[in-house]
């Protein structure tokens, strides 16, 4: 990762981010609204921890036959990716509640998702939300050697099939986060000194993440396997399925928003100042999709709307619905991009379009 600063330009001559800031401010006020989440919020949060972790209680206490536990780690693996986009995400943004002891219990409900909080933010808040799609900045581009997310990620030959072998490894996302990725990251992030917020103490930090591992291996694998009457592997598979479900649909839920032909991946100049202003330059490296889809709305806690929340990050997901008829006649207004697809199936067919195309040799794609 790159360690040069990247500054955006204080240039907006047109004041877009001051209009829409304004616009916004005055719905919330004119509706009698708080930023944060509501009743649907608080019932969907309901759900979605039904779906996570009914099944996990149903499977060690029926002693149900393995056709019905396989079904039931399915189910997890979809709760556990909708605790993760609805309930987490908001918690950890500080848009769940206007209490930060609730935003703290909700953002920590990624500790049995088997996430860190602080690497989280620092992931997630800090290095994903400032530096949206730049290359060797943005951590959310980054997948190793093995994908290739920017047209400015180094080439290599086996990339020419991503678009066909991609779909499988998205699957194993929260599973690095449970084995080897917090440990990583922890670890480069302190060593960096960056944090969302005050510094958190290295003794501290380092004794919860071991801590919370502990106790999450001990929920999700010893438990199990000292309650149930089945081999230890059968347990160990369940568990890798869940995770790998979760992972699919977290994984492609990002790509859609922002590995796809219409979000852009700008670099700054050789001062390392991008273009644009924050705010515009979210406009330019974000994506909208299936937004009238209620099902999509619903489940991917407003991750659809990545327009809206990029620019307002701290204000929950259930309101982006309404505040996106204000972004989007916004940018109209200011002649500037607002991405999106109308449907989930054509951002689907646009992000792996978009990865055969990363996946050709540059040198004959960008001659």
């Amino acid at each position: 990762m790159d360690t040069k600063t990247i500054r955006f330009s204080r240039k907006d001559s047109t004041q877009f981010f001051k209009t829409l800031n304004k616009r916004v401010n005055e719905y919330f006020k004119e509706s009698h609204k708080e930023k944060t989440g509501d009743w649907r919020l608080h019932l969907k949060t309901i759900v979605m921890f039904a779906l996570f972790l009914t099944p996990y209680f149903l499977i060690l206490t029926l002693g149900l036959p393995n056709w019905a536990n396989f079904l039931l780690t399915i189910v997890m693996g979809v709760g556990m990716a909708g605790v993760g986009m609805n309930v987490m995400h908001d918690g950890n943004h500080g848009s769940y509640s206007s209490k930060k002891w609730i935003n703290k219990i909700m953002g920590g409900s990624i500790y049995i998702l088997a996430g860190n909080v602080y690497n989280w933010q620092v992931q997630h808040n800090v290095l994903h939300h400032t530096y949206t799609n730049i290359h060797n900045h943005d951590e959310d581009l980054e997948a190793g050697r093995i994908l290739r997310f920017s047209k400015h990620a180094k080439w290599h030959r086996y990339h020419k099939f991503q678009h066909f072998y991609s779909v499988f490894l998205y699957g194993l996302l929260t599973f690095n986060w449970a084995i080897t990725t917090d440990f990583q990251q922890m670890y480069r992030y302190m060593k960096r000194k960056l944090s969302f917020g005050k510094l958190p103490n290295p003794v501290i930090n380092w004794s919860t993440l071991v801590i919370t591992k502990v106790i999450y291996v001990t929920i999700w694998i010893v438990l199990p396997m000292l309650i149930l009457d089945i081999a230890w592997w059968k347990i160990l598979l369940g568990f890798f399925i869940m995770h790998y479900v979760a992972g699919v649909i977290l994984s492609v839920v990002f790509q859609l928003a922002h590995v796809v032909d219409e979000a852009d991946t700008p670099l700054p100049d050789e001062h390392g100042t991008m273009k644009n202003t924050w705010a515009i330059h979210q406009l330019f490296t974000t994506v909208n999709f299936g937004t009238k889809n209620r099902i999509v709305n619903w489940f991917t806690g407003g991750l659809n709307h990545q327009v809206e929340h990029h620019i307002f990050p701290n204000i929950s997901h259930v309101h982006y619905t309404k505040i996106s008829k204000i972004v989007k006649q916004t940018a109209k207004e200011f002649n500037l991009p607002y991405n999106e697809y109308k449907t989930t199936r054509k951002a689907i067919i646009s992000h792996f379009k978009h990865l055969k195309e990363l996946g050709k040799k540059p040198a004959l794609q960008y001659q």
